[in-house]
């Protein structure tokens, strides 16, 4: 494996093909004063100093070329594959709000759906195009909008209506190659499946996409001859893009590497199209395959943030991202993106709030422990110099502790609402500033020492939201053991009117969750309750998570197969507080008004659908 992650000879600067070199190695051995730094095509084993001069913006964008050869694009899933995750649906309002982050963060495609899963699939990719698609900064820099389709007329119909209206669109279309794919699934020989490829992706071009990307599904169990044989006839057909991908995560880091630097060696047209990587986590190799197969020669990355998707989730943006950070110039070649890291946190904190999929404390990067130092040794090495544990430093991914700030908030600060975000990296609009503030001087009121762990969980408790169907207003149970359980709950619906009623239960969470049912008038079953407390100490705040599902069982196809797979929508729901009863039903508001704001937006469609046809 080592091998793999072995740097390639350096290209001199005369050899560069692009007209806009960014970034290039000068080495210098120090021996002698008088020399000047000079510029080599291999390696040397002598002492050296390396300069890396830091791109001052990503090269131009060309469907099937990188000026630069170092440049490696990011193409984020995290819409479309890290949607598939249990009970991760989101609402088209949150994949547009992702959507708009994910340009902050600034990566190279989003992948933002798969359009025939649905109509309001279809309408959420469209909208993110017609929005995000266009919103072009003063580099020049626009997303490509991407849309997934299987390789038949109908999906990739779907997706161009989805993402034609983006500056730079894209559609993604794949077919199962592997032998037991093939044979079980897709029930086709060899000779149908280059076929169905072939015509489909010169049917995408057909229709006036000139950026089409396609995948041979579980190429990582394909066999190699047929893998060059398709992927030459997609070349032929019109493709820009072909991903590698390791289905089932399958592969160790030097067959995946070695996979790549076997296509790019034996597959005709190779030259005129980029090689992209997605790698499943299933053997949690995803991170290590991704950065293999680019040491190999892959210049696109699939990646989601936190690394949410199916089963074990897919690699992680934040992992390979600042793995390159870190590691690019010593030991990966080179390598770079063109990803604001100090976006990361906020980034991963919305996929992680609107998904409902929270982030386990040890995770890399992201996880609440990935810059936390309890150990006393480790407390003595940093006290002394923090680079003795810490081999990023938590600003490069935005995350501000403000005990390093020097700004202290209480209960008695005044006009301070912007310092909240601010102190911990967070980019909020204004009209949710004061919410925040005040729901933070409640807190203060009643807690003694407030931390930065507090102030996130305010944060997404606030901003973190979906559109208000119904608002809490009051809530009161009674429980014990000398009497029924009973709550009173008074909601607030979106003309401003108030609702209240009572139910008892068996608990003071089932009471106030039945009472809730009364007012909203919706069938729901609870799939799942989860509480956890922000930090220590008896007065803590709750964070509550829930994940619901509709009676009427909300349903879209699936995109993993070739034939689709029916799935019920669950929806997820979060809240905080200080009271875990009030947190309880925080969340439980959330996850109905979610679910309501989706029902609303589809009986929307279907009535402007209608229309269209009516005479």
């Amino acid at each position: 494996m080592a091998s793999l992650f072995t740097n390639p000879p350096i290209i001199p600067v005369s050899q560069l093909t692009s007209t806009n070199p960014t970034r290039f190695l000068l080495y210098y051995n120090g021996t002698t004063a008088t020399k000047a730094p000079s510029i080599r095509s291999t390696k040397s084993s002598t002492p050296f100093t390396a300069i890396f001069c830091s791109a001052t913006r990503r090269p131009e964008y060309i469907p099937n070329r990188i000026p630069d050869p170092h440049y490696v694009r990011v193409f984020d899933t995290t819409l479309r594959d890290g949607e598939q995750s249990p009970g991760a649906s989101m609402t088209s309002k949150e994949k547009l709000d992702i959507a708009r982050q994910l340009a902050k963060l600034g990566v190279d495609i989003i992948e933002a759906g798969f359009p025939a899963a649905s109509k309001d699939d279809l309408e959420a990719v469209k909208m993110i195009a017609k929005g995000v698609g266009n919103e072009v900064d003063e580099n020049g820099y626009v997303p490509v909008i991407c849309g997934l389709a299987r390789c038949n007329k109908k999906d990739i119909d779907a997706s161009w209506e989805a993402v034609k209206h983006a500056k730079r669109p894209r559609i993604h279309t794949f077919i199962a190659t592997s032998e037991i794919h093939m044979k079980h699934k897709l029930k086709k020989t060899k000779e149908e499946v280059i076929e169905t490829a072939r015509s489909m992706v010169s049917y995408a071009r057909s229709l006036g996409c000139n950026d089409v990307e396609f995948s041979p599904e579980d190429a990582g169990r394909s066999d190699r001859e047929f893998l060059y044989q398709i992927l030459g006839e997609v070349i032929k057909a019109g493709a820009t893009t072909l991903n590698i991908p390791d289905t089932v995560g399958y592969t160790m880091p030097d067959e995946f590497g070695k996979l790549i630097a076997d296509i790019k060696a034996n597959t005709k047209g190779i030259e005129n199209v980029i090689i992209s990587t997605h790698c499943q986590n299933d053997l949690g190799l995803s991170t290590a395959n991704t950065l293999a197969g680019a040491c190999a020669g892959a210049r696109q990355v699939e990646v989601t943030v936190n690394g949410i998707g199916e089963r074990a989730g897919n690699a992680a943006l934040e992992e390979v991202v600042m793995a390159l950070k870190c590691r690019g110039d010593q030991v990966l070649g080179g390598l770079y993106t063109g990803i604001n890291t100090k976006q990361i946190i906020m980034s991963s904190k919305m996929v992680e709030e609107f998904s409902g999929l929270h982030v386990q404390p040890h995770k890399a990067i992201v996880g609440d422990n990935a810059f936390a130092h309890e150990s006393g040794i480790h407390q003595d090495g940093m006290l002394k110099h923090k680079n003795t544990y810490e081999i990023i430093s938590p600003d490069d991914i935005g995350l501000h502790r403000s005990n390093e700030s020097g700004i202290v908030l209480g209960k008695l600060s005044i006009n301070s609402s912007a310092l909240l975000p601010l102190q911990l990296g967070y980019d909020i609009d204004s009209k949710d500033l004061d919410d925040l503030f005040w729901r933070f001087k409640a807190v203060a009121e009643k807690k003694k020492n407030i931390t930065d762990d507090d102030v996130m969980a305010l944060v997404s408790d606030v901003v973190f939201q979906p559109q208000v169907v119904w608002k809490l207003g009051d809530v009161q149970v009674t429980c014990g053991t000398l009497g029924l359980p009973m709550a009173t709950v008074r909601l607030i619906d979106a003309n401003g009117e108030e609702h209240i009623a009572c139910a008892n239960g068996t608990g003071p969470i089932d009471s106030a969750y039945k009472a809730i049912l009364l007012i909203v008038k919706v069938d729901v079953t609870l799939l799942e309750y989860s509480m956890n407390a922000v930090t220590e100490g008896i007065d803590a705040l709750a964070t509550t998570r829930v994940l619901v599902r509709g009676e009427n069982n909300h349903i879209s196809t699936r995109s993993s197969g070739q034939s689709g797979e029916i799935l019920h929508r669950t929806f997820s729901g979060t809240g905080a507080g200080m009271d875990i009863v009030v947190s309880s039903v925080r969340a439980f508001v959330n996850a109905l008004n979610k679910m309501l704001g989706f029902n609303n937006q589809a009986g929307a469609m279907s009535k402007t659908r209608n229309s269209r046809v009516s005479p």
